[in-house]
């Protein structure tokens, strides 16, 4: 009798250990041998590749890994181009022409184009910085896939909006553990990595905000018409604009390319190209030594007064205080191209 409850005690807590790996795996990703979660093991993989603070591109097309230590005091303005980002640690906020996201850990964040925005790092220290993996998307890649994971037709999608954030998908951040331990092989890059990449891109199409993404792909789409014409700006910022040549452009009337444009992007073209052509200048001013003069005609503007102004309103103060507050803070690495990401 004994030896019955015995056997029966072992099945009850073998079957206790079984739930209680599954509900970590929804709430945390899979658990591996050593107890850590998936989450746990990418945050090492991307401390291992980030050795220090920045940004840092890896063997894998497309991918990068970041690492911040210190919670960001001021907003960093920057270009965030269209990808996926990951965070494995930490927190961080961004804002898009005034509208704000914050994400951690919990949340993945798409940027279906390229966007100006302002971000800062809300949870991080040196015991446990801010640690995040970005994989770069490629919309004829995700036109590739769209047909396999919709055969029947794209569902509605009820906004556009350039950014969309969603619930973490634990088999993606599998996906992304897997695809940094490509690393190590130099064939596994080769062979396995392009193969982890659609496996992700295809989870991706198939969560909650699949078919908003799935919109990169297609020809037809605001957001990829939006795209081309983002594309155009970011090569041709420093040069003059006609709103009626970029509408033909992406073939739309110009009443409809400026309306889908703001909805897409949050801001109008004029003002896109105005955040570039002011990004690019402080870009230079702060890591070339370009004088203020100088920098606001390389980046297109014809007069010095109306670039002050329009410096100052955007980022809070006048150029050469600006520069020098930069400078004296030694932020010159946090500051990219309009032309990086």
């Amino acid at each position: 009798m004994l030896v019955a409850e015995e056997a029966a005690e072992r099945r009850m807590l073998k079957s206790a250990r079984v739930n209680g790996k599954a509900a970590g795996y929804q709430r945390k990703g899979k658990v591996s041998l050593s107890g850590e979660t998936d989450t746990t093991q990418l945050a090492r993989r991307i401390a291992a590749y980030a050795p220090h603070d920045g940004t840092f591109e890896l063997s894998v097309p497309g991918l990068h890994v970041s690492r911040i230590s210190n919670i960001e005091k001021r907003c960093v303005h920057g270009l965030r181009t269209a990808s996926l980002v990951v965070v494995a640690q930490g927190e961080k906020t961004i804002t898009v022409s005034g509208e704000v996201y914050k994400y951690d850990s919990s949340q993945m964040i798409v940027f279906s184009v390229a966007l100006p925005l302002t971000a800062q790092i809300t949870r991080a220290s040196h015991a446990a910085p801010y640690l995040s993996v970005k994989l770069d998307l490629d919309p004829r890649k995700i036109a590739d896939l769209v047909l396999k994971v919709f055969p029947r037709g794209l569902p509605a999608v009820p906004e556009k909006r350039a950014v969309y954030l969603a619930p973490v998908d634990p088999h993606i951040v599998n996906a992304a553990l897997r695809l940094m331990d490509c690393l190590a092989q130099p064939r596994d890059i080769e062979l396995l990595a392009p193969l982890v990449v659609d496996e992700i891109l295809i989870r991706l199409l198939r969560s909650t905000i699949g078919p908003r993404v799935a919109q990169m792909g297609f020809t037809e789409s605001s957001v990829e018409r939006v795209a081309k014409a983002i594309s155009w700006l970011r090569d041709n910022f420093s040069q003059p604009m006609k709103i009626e040549e970029l509408a033909d452009l992406v073939h739309m009337s110009v009443s409809s390319f400026h309306e889908r444009f703001k909805a897409v992007t949050s801001m109008s073209p004029l003002h896109y190209q105005k955040v570039l052509r002011l990004q690019e200048a402080r870009r230079l001013m702060l890591s070339t030594m370009m004088d203020a003069n100088v920098a606001c005609q390389h980046v297109g503007y014809l007069s010095a007064s109306q670039f002050s102004r329009e410096y100052s309103r955007f980022f809070g103060t006048a150029p050469t205080k600006d520069i020098a507050r930069l400078r004296q803070d030694s932020q010159v690495l946090s500051v990219p191209a309009p032309t990086a990401d």
